[in-house]
């Protein structure tokens, strides 16, 4: 096989053509591993999308929203840390 070929995950991984399709991945790892991150927010929260590194997360209701709020910084370091990339950058929260 020529020097010049690349395997498919080494073109997915590296070339800058495919950015937004490995962005795409790891926003969509985050919404699937949400609860598996933060265990404790299963029956109160709901990670609903990611637009331009906002975390939208729908709540049960407004008491939670004011302490998940409270809480907002160390929810995206957590998330952040988690995938070693400052992917999100503030949370918006949603009923």
């Amino acid at each position: 096989m020529p020097d010049d070929f690349k395997s498919l995950p080494e073109i997915l991984g590296k070339e800058k053509a495919f950015e937004n399709v490995r962005k795409a991945a790891k926003e969509y790892d985050i919404l699937e591993k949400f609860l598996e991150i933060f265990p404790e927010l299963k029956k109160v929260a709901e990670a609903v999308k990611i637009e331009r590194g906002v975390l939208f997360l729908r709540v049960k209701n407004s008491v939670w929203r004011s302490e998940l709020k409270f809480r907002q910084e160390n929810l995206i370091e957590k998330i952040n840390k988690k995938f070693n990339e400052k992917i999100i950058k503030s949370i918006r929260f949603i009923y």
